[in-house]
């Protein structure tokens, strides 16, 4: 049996109210849902497409703070973020519409008590037979009701015309941790944002974010859903959205990138007790409660402190990784001098050099954003990115759609932003320009060359227009064909004849109703697709060549760094920076050593680089009867013990010297977001990293110089060639305290072949076993040094 439902009659403006005919036939919703989820069938007028539309609805949430909706800390699965009573549903080519979730036996119409879901992020595997998505089951049973509710992964299949849907939990995921925006590898593993601590440790939970100290998910993720190997590809202090796999291999997401200091913790120190921020001595269970205690290392102040100006941070950024987690960086070194943003002062204000980054007329790029987020590649044009430039605040992610040039052979300076929709993003008065379009989000470029996105006529702020009980809301996120009207994009085409629901919900302390049209959100085109080539990182030649004639084998070492979950990170010249980089020091010398200077004026040594780690150890809420669940990332000094990094002796803690020739080479702790400084003789901070960067256990990872050179340097050179020093020093080190020595002993008159090696006492979790062999082919266990206790080592 087959149903089918003609909705007649025309939608009035959704800041009218509810539309005419849902009103109509309100009393009967419940069956008509009813009826639409068993018949799986519904035929709209709109476009003929090349290939299926897969989507998700949701009841709209007027809220805009970490909901659904939001920029930022979207990922919650409460129903104060994720109302229930969405689905996931397919429009096929010629319009018709399926509802799969509840033709494969999910969620409820009406009262979304007890087994009421949420819906989000589908994504088609290469295949285009299945899809993963993201969905939260279980509402509240009745008033009062507490339970917390979590994202999980999911799959369908079967979800061709005529075919039953089947969908399946994706095993082996981390439990009662939310998973979202998740993605098919080419090795068939998932990738995907998960809220699950770094460490895997319940007590860090969840991570608080660098803004708002607002839940947020930790980083990208790895998994092979058949064995539960599961591994974290970066760790992201404020959290990563939208991954995808684009034609050139290149995992592409969206990195919320906020290292500054703490602004709440400021607020305290001006006003003690407004937040209840405080520091734990460290990141275990047992921590102590510094109550007074609110000290930050790096980077500077968020206000001006004498020659030093203040430091904020604040920007959605597009950012490129390997699925292995290795080579991570934003999208071909793309900086943001080159692709704007905010205002962004200099770092010192006694230098003329130093340039304020706010006018981009006179670049290649003169188009600014401030944010770009819902990144997705071209189908028909590999490397051309459509995304979408919003506030953090106050339009549910939406704003204007732009694209932006990424290939692969592109640098910072090749890469151009173009504005498709008129550049006002909103306005809070409820008065748009004539010329204004709406605001849209989740744009989906189509193989033919068809534009679709999410689209809402409204461009005011974000409210609820109904009540605490009945909530309503002026944004109707509806999904539409576009099409170039007078050199913009503006909306043609509905995809749906909307998609309507009545939900009651307990929150669970008042009950909740909604009623009126669900946004559509999420497209995604069912198409089979090309698996790129796997991208594999590359040990560059200059380094391999230093290896070589130091007589250390890159396998060798590569183990030796998987085993202590340590990476190595290489510089060639630090005292280099890209023509364009300007808001910090760009005359740079080593003393006594290497110089680039790019203009007359002030010149500043560079002796040391001061590493630091993101520990989760700042607290808050102690002002409002004990410390909240979870804490905030602070940079601390590099303090992981088998970092074994030749010293410093006239350095700041935590520092290796830059080498006469200005490079830099240091083991760091892998799968943990770090940053650095330079500083100079005397460990005043000259130039700071401006963002958090993370690298996988074994990774060797050579960047040439401070910030990826485009054109040309600051002098007009290109990319340094030397072979550096500071990464022979280091090798020579390490040779010297992990190869074994070879000397012949004697011992009563009788030579014996005697080996020497040392211990890394700090190493707690490995065991060192002593083979020996009579013939060099048969090989007998022999001694065993192992942890034990509170000592390290014992034989």
């Amino acid at each position: 049996m087959a149903f089918r439902l003609l909705i007649l009659g025309t939608r009035v403006p959704s800041h009218e109210g509810v539309p005419f005919m849902v009103k109509m036939l309100r009393p009967f919703t419940g069956l008509i849902l009813a009826l639409l989820g068993l018949a799986a069938s519904v035929h709209a007028a709109g476009p003929v497409l090349p290939y299926p539309i897969l989507f998700v609805t949701q009841v709209p949430n007027p809220g805009d703070f970490t909901t659904i909706g939001s920029v930022f800390g979207n990922h919650r699965g409460g129903l104060d973020s994720a109302p229930r009573g969405g689905d996931l549903w397919i429009r096929y080519p010629d319009g018709t519409l399926r509802n799969l979730t509840a033709a494969a036996g999910f969620g409820q119409v009406g009262a979304q008590y007890t087994n009421g879901i949420a819906v989000r992020e589908p994504s088609v595997h290469w295949s285009g037979t299945k899809a993963l998505f993201s969905m939260v089951v279980g509402a509240p049973r009745r008033q009062y009701d507490y339970a917390d509710y979590y994202w999980q992964l999911y799959e369908v299949t079967n979800f061709g015309i005529g075919e039953t849907p089947v969908i399946t939990k994706v095993p082996n995921q981390p439990a009662s941790y939310n998973n979202v925006a998740s993605i098919y590898g080419t090795d068939e593993r998932i990738i995907f944002a998960s809220d699950r601590p770094r460490s895997g440790e319940r007590h860090l939970y969840p991570q608080l974010d660098e803004y708002e100290e607002a839940p947020t998910v930790t980083g990208l993720w790895s998994l092979d859903p058949a064995s539960g190997n599961l591994f974290m590809i970066n760790h992201s202090p404020s959290g990563v959205f939208s991954p995808s796999l684009d034609s050139f291999g290149r995992v592409i997401f969206t990195r919320w990138d906020h290292l500054q200091r703490d602004q709440q913790a400021d607020t305290d120190n001006a006003s003690p007790g407004s937040y209840g921020t405080f520091n734990y001595s460290d990141e275990s269970a047992a921590a102590l409660i510094l109550t007074n205690n609110r000290a930050e290392l790096f980077p500077e102040a968020r206000a001006q402190a004498g020659i030093v100006n203040g430091h904020t941070f604040n920007q959605f950024f597009p950012w490129q990784i390997n699925e292995d987690g290795t080579d991570e960086e934003t999208l071909n070194h793309v900086g943001r001098h080159e692709l704007g943003g905010s205002y962004r002062s200099t770092s010192f204000n006694n230098d003329p050099n130093l340039t304020e980054l706010y006018y981009f007329g006179n670049r290649y790029n003169t188009n600014t954003v401030n944010n770009l987020i819902q990144i997705k590649e071209s189908a028909a044009t590999p490397g051309l990115f459509y995304a979408v430039d919003a506030p953090e605040f106050y339009t549910h992610a939406a704003g204007q759609l732009v694209t932006l040039t990424g290939a692969p052979n592109l640098d910072g300076d090749q890469m151009r932003i173009a504005y498709l929709t008129p550049r006002v993003t909103a306005n809070f008065d409820n008065t748009p320009p004539p010329d204004h379009t709406g605001l849209f989000r989740n744009p989906l470029p189509l193989s033919n060359g068809t534009l679709v996105c999410v689209h809402t006529p409204f461009t005011g702020q974000a409210q609820n227009t109904g009540s605490a009980t009945n909530w309503a809301t002026p944004y109707d996120f509806r999904l539409k064909t576009l099409r170039l009207s007078n050199g913009y994009w503006v909306t043609d085409q509905f995809l749906t004849p909307g998609l309507s629901n009545s939900v009651i919900w307990w929150d669970p302390d008042k009950r909740v109703t909604y009623s009126g049209y669900m946004w559509e959100l999420d497209p995604v085109e069912v198409r089979a697709r090309t698996k790129p080539a796997r991208r594999v990182p590359q040990l560059t030649a200059i380094e391999s060549q230093v290896m070589a004639e130091e007589g250390v084998d890159a396998e060798t070492l590569r183990a030796y760094l998987r085993q202590r979950d340590l990476a190595l990170i290489i510089s060639r010249d630090v005292t280099v920076r890209d023509a364009g980089d300007q808001q910090q020091p760009y005359n740079l010398r080593v003393p006594g050593g290497v110089q680039t200077l790019g203009a007359g004026g002030k010149v500043y040594d560079v002796a040391h680089f001061q590493m630091f780690q993101a520990d989760q150890i700042r607290g808050i809420g102690l002002s409002s009867g004990g410390p909240r669940a979870g804490r905030r990332v602070l940079a601390q000094l590099l303090h992981e013990p088998l970092a074994d990094n030749p010293p410093d002796a006239t350095g700041p803690s935590a520092s290796v010297r830059i080498a006469t020739d200005g490079s830099v080479a240091a083991f760091v702790p892998a799968r943990r977001a770090l940053s650095w400084q330079m500083t100079d003789t005397n460990g005043a901070p000259v130039v700071r990293e401006r963002y958090w960067v993370t690298f996988q256990p074994g990774e060797i990872r050579t960047c040439a110089n401070c910030h990826g050179i485009n054109t040309h340097n600051q002098a007009g050179g290109g990319v340094p060639t030397n072979s550096p020093l500071a990464l022979r020093e280091l090798l020579r080190q390490w040779k010297a305290n992990n190869v074994p020595a070879f000397t012949t002993l004697n011992t009563s008159g009788t030579n014996h072949l005697a080996v020497t090696f040392k211990r890394q006492l700090a190493a707690t979790n490995l065991s060192f076993i002593v083979e020996t062999s009579p013939d060099l082919v048969n090989w007998i266990s022999g001694s065993s040094y192992a942890p034990t206790g509170n000592n390290p080592i014992t034989t």
